[in-house]
């Protein structure tokens, strides 16, 4: 039974993290979009930033789940940085209607949401 309580109680925390970076990153796009409006931003920024908003956001969430757990860090914030990116590419697939939009930078997107989780997760 105890066991079954530590597993719940990580999944909800977990849940709590993934949503936690999707309500920031809905903010920083939110954001984002603002500055494109006022500042006519070009598409290579508007790109990397959109890159610096995965990086950021995969880094807390693996951050704060290194920080809870306390013992394999890294593979807690690994475990975030793969969930964010599964999310990232159900819901991209559900709004393009297909994979010809998500696959020019599908392993360049995954690397970096599973690293900087992963880095988060280290140095928490």
């Amino acid at each position: 039974m105890l066991k079954k309580l530590n597993l719940s109680n990580r999944l909800t925390f977990l849940l709590k993290c993934l949503l936690l970076s999707y309500l920031l990153t809905t903010g920083l796009l939110l954001l984002l979009a603002l500055l494109l409006y006022r500042f006519d931003l070009t598409e290579k920024v508007v790109s990397a930033c959109i890159v610096g908003i995965y990086i950021l956001v995969t880094f807390l969430a693996g951050f704060l789940a290194g920080k809870r757990e306390g013992s394999r860090k890294f593979l807690w914030g690994l475990l975030l940085g793969g969930l964010y990116f599964l999310i990232l590419i159900v819901i991209s697939l559900i709004v393009n209607q297909g994979m010809r939009e998500v696959t020019g930078n599908f392993f360049t997107v995954l690397i970096l949401c599973c690293g900087s989780g992963m880095l988060g997760g280290m140095l928490s």
